[in-house]
């Protein structure tokens, strides 16, 4: 869990981490995110702050106007009420929000896409997520799970997704599937990870070289679909595989120009704020609820 206390111009001034261990069970986490929340408003008072709203980010599915968190499979979230539990408890205003909506939202207003209104914020990691961010708004959808660009089909008779369907982008160019593909090619051997199959084909071994390849060409698939979509100014990748730098951008933005026909190519940027980009928007998302500061100014 990273937490922190956020100022309304989005400068963090406290910054904590604390275990989530799922493994304990849904509730248990639950009371730790309570326990975390009230610790630091109590370090807001003790430092002669006031705190004036309270901003919390979960992955999974969340209706946000309800301030539910439906349902997350690495944590176990079903239905928790969790706007309402930390608002009870903390005696503030509070919102609830997705964990990669949010991270979109701070990287459009505070980071990368910051200035260009039309923002499509992805996360790469062990899966692949979006969010689309209009003015410093992100959409949620109509059952809060807009942004799921890592169930784009892009691959039919490709591996099957944790989903359970075959070929989604997620299950052949996140970091973890690129790690799989390349064990799998090797004849099993020992699973290498993402960044180590980028120094590889870096360096030059053509099976790596080929593992980066097709999933670089899926991710321009993914992106291409996406662009058609929203028409976004800014694509700004985040997640463990954005850290490649320059050997993701640089094929990517070639592939990915090679698809467009008459829509206009977006800005391709690496995200900015780095992890803090989940704090700093779930602050945002608080602050917009309890109408403090100008949302606008921060866009």
């Amino acid at each position: 869990m990273k937490c922190a206390l956020v100022r309304p111009d989005g400068v963090a001034v406290h910054t904590e981490r604390h275990p989530t261990d799922a493994g304990r069970g849904p509730a248990a986490v639950v009371a730790t995110i309570l326990d975390v929340a009230d610790g630091l408003a109590a370090k807001a008072r003790a430092d002669g702050l006031t705190p004036v709203a309270a901003g919390v980010a979960v992955p999974g599915v969340v209706e946000e106007a309800r301030g539910v968190a439906v349902w997350s499979a690495n944590v176990g979230f079903r239905d928790v009420p969790l706007r309402d539990l930390v608002a009870t408890r903390l005696g503030l205003p509070t919102a609830l929000g997705h964990d990669v909506r949010v991270g979109g939202l701070a990287e459009a207003r505070l980071g990368a896409g910051r200035g260009t209104g039309h923002v499509l914020f992805v996360a790469i990691g062990t899966g692949i997520a979006a969010a689309h961010v209009v003015d410093g708004v992100a959409a949620t959808g109509a059952h809060g799970a807009a942004g799921e660009i890592g169930h784009i089909l892009v691959r039919p008779d490709g591996p099957r997704c944790g989903c359970g369907r075959p070929g989604c982008l997620e299950a052949v160019a996140s970091a973890s599937a690129i790690g799989r593909r390349y064990a799998e090619l090797a004849g099993g051997s020992p699973e290498v990870t993402a960044a180590g199959v980028v120094e590889r084909a870096t360096a030059g071994e053509p099976l790596a070289g080929q593992v980066w390849r097709e999933a670089v060409e899926a991710l321009a698939d993914g992106l291409a679909t996406g662009q058609a979509l929203f028409d976004v100014a800014s694509i700004v990748l985040g997640g463990g595989l954005a850290q490649a730098g320059d050997r993701l951008l640089d094929p990517l933005r070639m592939a990915l120009r090679e698809r467009l026909t008459f829509h206009r190519e977006p800005r391709l940027v690496v995200a900015a704020l780095g992890d803090e980009a989940g704090c700093l928007g779930a602050a945002l998302l608080a602050l917009d609820a309890a109408g403090v500061g100008d949302p606008q100014e921060e866009r």
